[in-house]
């Protein structure tokens, strides 16, 4: 039987409420589905915005991580998907924010009214409250991956500190694509779980 195109999406959005429903319930084989469900769309949103095919999977992961965290204040009067789409887009927004102040150097040349250049000058006089910050979260995510059990404190090692990608992740360790994912996903969500309270967005 044909079905137009809004009665679809209202069959999805009824889909959605159920597994959300299962989700909340602790089924986890309903958050397996809704990520099933919505990764490519979401991943090929954030490849958009940031266009970089290396940081589309770990951006998709944390956009789901932090929407299945958040569930329970989910409104069921909107659609799951656009819900979701604006926590993936304000992920990419913070990701995009703080890789733009990675790469701005404080020794670069700033141009004057006149034309001319002029330089900043770094004082290193005292360490400013932000670098404390830093170092403290920084201690903070450390410790907490030291406390992740072995299989996931490995993946998370090897694609954050060692920068490795997911496929030399899978071959180096001898697994399957798919299962380096779910782990990494896994240890993401536990690394969130322990630290939203501590530190600010992971």
């Amino acid at each position: 039987m044909y079905q137009t195109t809004e009665e679809r999406r209202e069959q999805s959005r009824i889909e959605d409420r159920q597994l959300i429903a299962d989700a909340l319930a602790g089924k986890q084989d309903a958050y397996k589905r809704l990520m099933k469900k919505y990764h490519n769309a979401i991943a090929h949103l954030i490849m958009r915005m940031v266009g970089s095919q290396g940081d589309v999977e770990d951006l998709t992961q944390e956009a789901f991580i932090k929407a299945f965290n958040s569930l329970a204040s989910f409104n069921d009067e909107f659609a799951f998907s656009t819900w979701l789409y604006k926590i993936a887009t304000n992920n990419c927004i913070d990701f995009l924010r703080k890789r733009k102040l990675k790469t701005f150097s404080i020794d670069r040349p700033i141009g004057d009214e006149e034309g001319g250049q002029q330089y900043e000058i770094r004082d290193d006089s005292h360490i400013p409250d932000s670098d404390i910050l830093q170092q403290q979260q920084t201690s903070a995510i450390q410790r907490a991956i030291d406390g992740l059990p072995e299989k996931y404190r490995m993946v998370i090692v090897m694609r954050h500190q060692e920068e490795k990608s997911y496929e030399e992740i899978a071959e180096e360790l001898d697994l399957p694509l798919g299962t380096v994912k779910a782990h990494i996903f896994r240890a993401r969500e536990m690394l969130y779980k322990q630290l939203r309270d501590k530190v600010g967005a992971i």
